[in-house]
Parts: structure tokens; C-alpha cells; sequence
């Protein structure tokens, strides 16, 4: 390695737990993840094995309690280790992103009897969660949404379509918001719904620009039938639960984020000291060693804002402007640095032999999902200027 090659990011970890932690997952992601990266998304194929892996490895429940099979890992760790395994492969890191939203509800809302009947599975059993909020006609506007659980005695009665769902089809579980009430967000509730339920399926995944490995999927439910132990918290409380749930799952795309643009700056560098064009390496003109030192710099602040973030969080402080800031500006970092990672390769960019234009790809999704951009400025927003309308 010469001392222009891509060092390892410094990180700061509370305690020796968490660096031993980090090491094995960078081990895990550099010998299992990574050189299957490339190949797989192009074929379109989910990594179920390394989920599997992961969950015998205990890192599928990290930020939930030992006492139901978690690791009682702060966000601040937690949030690290989203970010070495998206540097290795976006769909790993945000499956895990994903799996750990799907779980929040039950494990912050749930009765100590469904805890302590679901969760050890669910963090530690192997198992994979989805998250079900959005619907073909209510994406932004998530109160809107219209799948509906009807109650007959004992047992709720599911019907309708939800959208964009990450792992829609594969899941072994399905967090669903649904309308058990009047219209808006007071006529909402949460259910924990088994993916083999009858009634329940998932359509063809859709053909998306980039994860084309990580399935997203419309997921039909038709009468599926779902006892009341089954509900999480009160009935009509679905819609402060998915809120809240948002909060933490923003601080997980933006980790994401920033270890995907790590990959593509790590990427622009190897490829600037290496390659040489009038007798020298590319990385010696300064135009290229202002865009790599602008890259640089922008992906330590999103590193700095969603860590600062998650510090709020793990010291049961508010966190909701903080966490709405970290997904807006990591994920526009992570357009802005893949998009650069293109031009420093050239033309070598646009191929597919490098992964720059993979993670350029990539990238844009992280713009949308879990509340759009334009949604997380509106969120800022109302912390500093209050609600639109007054």
C-alpha cells in the first residue's frame, strides 16, 4: 500500500467492546460481502445467506436489549457498523437498516409478553423483518393510507396493498400500519404480521435503477387474519409509532449514506493515484485533489451529524431535527461524491468494470426512501419555524 492509498476510517468507539465489534464486521464484510458485490447485484440476487450469517453473529438485533436476544449496542455503534457493511454492499447495509426499523415497533411498543415471544427470532433467530407504511396512493403523505384492519372478536382482518416495501415477498415478518379508524393519522394502528400468513403475498419486484439485488415490492393483503396479541401498542397509536420509528430508521439511511460514499471516494482515490496521465498520476493535478479533498470533507461532516445525532438518541434526548438533518445531508454527500467518483474515472466511470457508476446509482434511491429530501427539509423546517399554516 503507498501513502496515497485509501486508509482505514479513524473512528471514535466508546468502548473496547464496540472496536472489537467493528472488526468483525469490517472482517465479515471484506472477506464475505465484498467480493460477491459487483457480481450479485448485477444478477439481481439477494445475499440471504449473509443475513443469515449476520444473525448468527449477532448483528441483526444490535441496538435492542440482551434480555430479548439483542446487543444493547448504543445507536452510536449500531450506526457504525450500518456503515461498513454499506461501504461493502448498500443492499446488506440497508437490509439491516430495514430489518432493524421493522423490529422497532414490537421492541419499543410491545407488551413484555410479545417481546418476550417474538423478539429473541426476530433479533437473533435468523428471521427478516419488513417495514409496511407506504401504499401505491400515500407516500409522503403516510396518514392517507388506506389498507384497512377490520376487528371480528379476537382477530383483525387485513385488506389492502402496501408499496416500495424493502424485502416484500421474501420477509418472515411484516411490521403493518393499517386504518382501524377514522380517516387522518389518529385511525391508525400497528400490527406484527407472520410473512407466511394466508391471504398474504407479494407481487413481482420492481426493476429499479440500482439495489437491484435488494427486492422492493408491492405486498397484497387479503383477508389476512392477525389476532389481537398480534396488535402493538393501542389501537389508533399505529401513526405516532411509524413517526417514531422513522426517526431512528432516518439515522440508519444516513450511515448508509456515508459508507457508500466512503466506497466511492476509497474508489476515486486508488483509481487517481494510480492511474497517470502526462507522466504522472491523475491525483497530482489540482483540479482532481480539490474535488478529492471537497469529497473527503463532506462525507467526515455526515459522519459527524449523524453520529452527533445518534449520541441525542442514546442519551434520551430529542433527536428528530437532528436525525431529519443527517438523512438530508448524507444522502445528498453520497449523490454529490459517487457522482465526482464518475468523473475522476472517466470514462472508466461509466462502465461497469469499476463500481463508481454502481454506487452513483445506488446513491439516488437514498435521496427518497424513508421520507423523501423535500419531506426532511419540511421536518427541519417545523422545528425552527413551527407548523406550515399557523
Amino acid at each position: 500500500m503507498s501513502d496515497r492509498d485509501p486508509q482505514p476510517v479513524e473512528r471514535q468507539l466508546p468502548t473496547e467492546e464496540a472496536r472489537d465489534l467493528l472488526a468483525l464486521v469490517r472482517d465479515i464484510a471484506q472477506r464475505e460481502i465484498a467480493p460477491k458485490a459487483a457480481e450479485e447485484e448485477d444478477a439481481g440476487r439477494f445475499p440471504r445467506e449473509i443475513f443469515t450469517l449476520l444473525s448468527e453473529s449477532g448483528l441483526l438485533g444490535l441496538p435492542y436489549s440482551v434480555e430479548y436476544g439483542g446487543g444493547d449496542q448504543p445507536y452510536e455503534v449500531y450506526l457504525q457498523v450500518l456503515e461498513e457493511l454499506a461501504a461493502a454492499r448498500l443492499t446488506v447495509g440497508l437490509g439491516v437498516s430495514v430489518h432493524t426499523l421493522a423490529s422497532y415497533a414490537l421492541a419499543a411498543y410491545g407488551t413484555k409478553q410479545q417481546r418476550t415471544e417474538h423478539l429473541p427470532a426476530m433479533l437473533g433467530g435468523g428471521l427478516l423483518g419488513a417495514y409496511c407504511l407506504s401504499e401505491p396512493a400515500s407516500g409522503s403523505d403516510a396518514a392517507s393510507l388506506r389498507t384497512k384492519a377490520v376487528r371480528e372478536g379476537d382477530t383483525w382482518v387485513l385488506d389492502g396493498t402496501k408499496a416500495w416495501i424493502t424485502h416484500g415477498g421474501i420477509a418472515d415478518f411484516y411490521t403493518v400500519m393499517a386504518r382501524t379508524g377514522e380517516d387522518g393519522p389518529r385511525g391508525i394502528t400497528a400490527f406484527l404480521v407472520p410473512g407466511d400468513a394466508p391471504g398474504l403475498s407479494g407481487a413481482a419486484p420492481e426493476k429499479k435503477m440500482g439495489m437491484k439485488g435488494s427486492p422492493t415490492a408491492q405486498v397484497h393483503f387479503d383477508g389476512v387474519r392477525v389476532p389481537d396479541s398480534r396488535r402493538i401498542g393501542e389501537e389508533g397509536q399505529g401513526f405516532s409509532i411509524a413517526l417514531s420509528a422513522l426517526d431512528s430508521g432516518r439515522l440508519g439511511i444516513a450511515a448508509c449514506a456515508v459508507g457508500l460514499a466512503q466506497a466511492a471516494l476509497d474508489e476515486a482515490v486508488r483509481y487517481a493515484t494510480e492511474r497517470r496521465q502526462f507522466g504522472r498520476p491523475i491525483a497530482d493535478f489540482q483540479g482532481l485533489r480539490f474535488m478529492l479533498a471537497d469529497m473527503a470533507t463532506q462525507i467526515e461532516a455526515g459522519r459527524a451529524l449523524y453520529l452527533a445525532a445518534a449520541r441525542l438518541r442514546d442519551a434520551g434526548r430529542p433527536f428528530a431535527k437532528q436525525a431529519a438533518m443527517a438523512k438530508l445531508h448524507c444522502t445528498d454527500t453520497a449523490m454529490k461524491v459517487t457522482t465526482d467518483a464518475v468523473q475522476i474515472l472517466g470514462g472508466y466511470g461509466y462502465t461497469a468494470d469499476f463500481p463508481a457508476e454502481r454506487y452513483m446509482r445506488e446513491a439516488k434511491v437514498l435521496q427518497i426512501v424513508e421520507g423523501t429530501n423535500q419531506i426532511q427539509r419540511m421536518v427541519i423546517a417545523r422545528h425552527l419555524a413551527g407548523p406550515e399554516g399557523r
